[in-house]
């Protein structure tokens, strides 16, 4: 039970660090974005991914997670992973939605409300949260990470 608590703890100070070396105002965005998040999803597995592979390697920007979605590969073998994600990037700050199986469903459900942000299948990619409906944001999320096959629209 202690090396439970102290690794939850442990990702708690990797979040906090991660988003206090973001410059301003990306770190407020992200401070907030990391509230709302918390408050949709109370309960939720906190992850933190470095962006470093086995061999120590960045291959990604490092990411926030949270929740929990089991990745099921082709050849039979699956993984645990976070289901919904969140990262800042060179011009901004990426959400992800993982485990949605109609890659359409969130472009073609939250894109047009959204604001100025890039949809794809898993990714909604913004500058800044006042670019953005936050209110839709929270409802792709909370609809995204509560309910594995989103409903078509």
């Amino acid at each position: 039970m202690k090396d439970s608590i102290a690794s939850v703890m442990n990702v708690q100070k990797q979040i906090e660090s991660y988003i206090a070396l973001q410059p301003q105002p990306k770190r407020a965005d992200m401070e907030a974005l990391h509230k709302l998040i918390r408050r949709v999803l109370p309960k939720a597995r906190l992850w933190f991914l470095d962006g470093k592979n086995s061999e120590g390697k960045t291959v990604s920007n490092p990411n926030i997670g949270y929740g929990i979605y089991t990745i099921k590969y082709a050849d039979g073998t699956a993984k645990e992973f976070y289901r919904i994600g969140m990262s800042a990037n060179t011009s901004g700050i990426s959400v992800y939605i993982f485990g949605i199986e109609d890659k359409t469903w969130l472009k073609r459900t939250y894109a047009k409300t959204l604001g100025k942000a890039s949809v794809t299948g898993y990714c909604i990619k913004f500058k800044s949260l006042k670019d953005i409906n936050v209110s839709v944001l929270e409802a792709a999320i909370r609809e995204a990470a509560t309910n594995a096959k989103p409903p078509a629209s």
